[in-house]
């Protein structure tokens, strides 16, 4: 579970980063200052696919990639 949080803030991070250089300054195109952000959702579907690549990996247990998959599956 350590390590699947691990990883899950690792991919925040660097998508953070990647938006964190993309709205520009004002002088630079940056309309005025405003930006506008996309937020992508995963589908349930991505996020097992996730999921089993993590466990596959060997970042998770099997005990942690069972509870997590039926957390996922239970918020349908």
């Amino acid at each position: 579970m350590v390590k699947f949080k691990a990883i899950l803030l690792s991919v925040l991070i660097a998508a953070g980063a990647g938006l964190a250089g993309c709205c520009g300054s004002p002088g630079e195109g940056g309309g005025g200052g405003t930006a506008e952000v996309k937020i992508k959702q995963h589908t349930t579907g991505q996020e097992l696919i996730d999921l089993k690549k993590a466990y596959e990996s060997g970042a998770i247990t099997k005990e942690e990639y069972e509870k997590q998959k039926e957390a996922i599956l239970e918020r349908e």
